[in-house]
């Protein structure tokens, strides 16, 4: 089954022209089927190239899937229009009401912040304790699982000395878990981020389980014994080029970064790199879709 995608979404054009299978609205409502509804938390800067990304992510699921994109209120994006914005975003305050079969919620270019001193923190504080109750599986990504990490259970963050950004190998840990059928022993995803949270404070919590780990990067995926909180403290999602495009970004502002990691072919910043880590994010969320949501929530929500 597809991904179903508002008609006039920009991702849409993009997703065809890669054969992502979709269903348009019109299509959608003719089916006798409830789709699972999922609340996309977006606190990217680019929105529309992480709608994209995500919903890519998304779409390699026999399940019909119906996302909502939830915009903060306490925080003027400067980086996506308006109209975009207006046309295809709400606010906390117009579904809180709702009730949800999953949710995700990004990552955010605001780790050298405090948690306190992110101008959205109370709200996101909001969503995460609402989620306890509206939402049956919520996955956190890079920031937003660090964000999650230390709002449901303590867990601080750590500034690195360098930036962490690259292609790294990842060992899983539990092959006998759902989330992580039909993974690899060993598989590659990207990371990009200035802090981490350290195994030895997640092992303190008996909630939680290291599901996968990298010798170079550290803790990759994290859960809760029931699955209803899923931590993925790296980028998955990642399109083949969206490394490059922050190493060249921060070029141009004078910050010299290092090279991405296992990245560009010979360490060549204006080579296209090979993509290793689709297929892994592929499973990843068709995993998380099958077995944490929708085997999970109930098919009519009260």
């Amino acid at each position: 089954m597809p991904i179903k995608i508002q008609n006039d979404l920009p991702a849409r054009a993009v997703l065809e022209s890669e054969n992502i299978f979709m269903m348009d609205e019109d299509r959608a409502v003719s089916q006798d089927i409830r789709p699972l509804e999922i609340l996309i938390v977006n606190l990217m800067p680019l929105k529309e190239e992480t709608e994209t990304q995500l919903l890519r992510a998304l779409s390699n699921t026999p399940l019909q899937i119906e996302c909502t994109y939830l915009m903060m209120s306490s925080h003027v994006s400067k980086n996506t229009s308006a109209s975009h914005l207006n046309k295809f975003y709400i606010t906390f305050d117009q579904i809180k009401q709702n009730r949800y079969d999953g949710m995700i919620i990004t990552g955010a270019p605001v780790e050298n912040l405090e948690y306190e001193e992110v101008n959205y923190w109370p709200e996101l504080v909001s969503i995460m304790e609402w989620s306890k109750t509206h939402v049956t599986s919520t996955m956190h990504i890079c920031w937003g699982a660090q964000a999650g990490l230390y709002y449901h259970y303590g867990i601080p963050k750590y500034q690195r000395k360098t930036k962490l950004s690259g292609v790294y190998s990842h060992k899983v840990l539990d092959r006998k878990l759902p989330l992580v059928r039909s993974f690899n022993d060993y598989f590659y995803a990207p990371h990009s981020r200035y802090t981490e949270v350290r195994e030895a404070d997640i092992r303190k919590v008996k909630d939680l389980k290291i599901v996968a780990k990298s010798d170079e990067a550290g803790i990759f995926l994290v859960m809760n014994q029931d699955g209803s909180q899923i931590f993925v403290q790296g980028h998955p999602e990642y399109d083949r080029m969206t490394l490059n495009n922050e190493y060249h970004r921060d070029l141009k502002k004078g910050l010299n970064p290092a090279l991405p990691v296992n990245y560009y072919v010979d360490n060549d910043p204006f080579s296209v790199p090979p993509l290793m880590w689709r297929s892994t994010a592929n499973t990843l969320y068709t995993n998380w879709l099958n077995f944490y949501v929708y085997q999970t929530t109930p098919y009519e929500w009260r």
